[in-house]
């Protein structure tokens, strides 16, 4: 293990940035009772070594202790990847969008929050326009009257164009599929209903009032 426990952390400012263990506090920043951990695994298990201690809360943040024994926190590796991930997966999202791009749109704000909950679950956006777009993945196209996102799942090439499993497995898969969006999307706090004879569903915000 990488990390000294609680009373022996380890004030130098010059290790640079890592991850450390750290509870909050009803008032404040939150107190430092642990490191520097090299790897965020390696907080995470000295995370549950301390519950023993009486420090259940306790949780790894990443970023670089101060002189004054306080912590600057900064985006871990696991963030950056995050982001540059979830930025690759809007990418994809079809020319449709970029007329209504902005950040004063309802809808921009709304296509980041969908687009990060389907990622986060493992989902990914098809590629509309690229050339990966035989891949298939979940289809969001705006509907702006409604204050709405059209959300559907797009099969690969070879569910529906080749047909090599034939068109019942295709249609049922289909409808297992978008029925998958729509109780992820509702879980996550969504208003989500059936829409085109629920080939698809329309989403929105659960603060938008029509």
């Amino acid at each position: 293990m990488g990390g000294l426990s609680s009373g022996e952390v380890v004030l130098d400012c010059g290790a640079g940035q890592s991850w450390w263990l750290v509870v909050d506090e009803e008032v404040g920043p939150g107190r430092i009772i642990a490191g520097p951990f090299p790897d965020r695994s390696d907080a995470a298990w000295a995370a549950g070594a301390t519950g023993d201690g009486g420090f259940d809360e306790a949780r790894p943040v990443y970023g670089h202790l101060r002189a004054d024994g306080g912590l600057n926190r900064r985006p871990s590796p696991q963030d950056l990847a995050w982001l540059a991930y979830l930025s690759e997966q809007m990418d994809r999202l079809p020319d449709a969008w970029q007329a209504l791009v902005s950040d004063e749109d309802s809808l921009t704000t709304l296509v980041v929050e969908v687009a990060t909950v389907l990622t986060e679950t493992g989902l990914p956006l098809h590629e509309a326009d690229g050339p990966g777009n035989q891949i298939g993945g979940a289809c969001l196209t705006p509907e702006p009257g409604l204050g709405s996102i059209v959300v559907t799942w797009r099969q690969h090439d070879r569910m529906s164009f080749d047909g090599v499993h034939g068109a019942v497995a295709d249609e049922s898969v289909q409808q297992v599929m978008n029925r998958a969006l729509a109780d992820v999307l509702a879980r996550r706090g969504f208003t989500v209903e059936a829409f085109g004879g629920g080939s698809a569903h329309l989403v929105r915000s659960a603060k938008f009032m029509p």
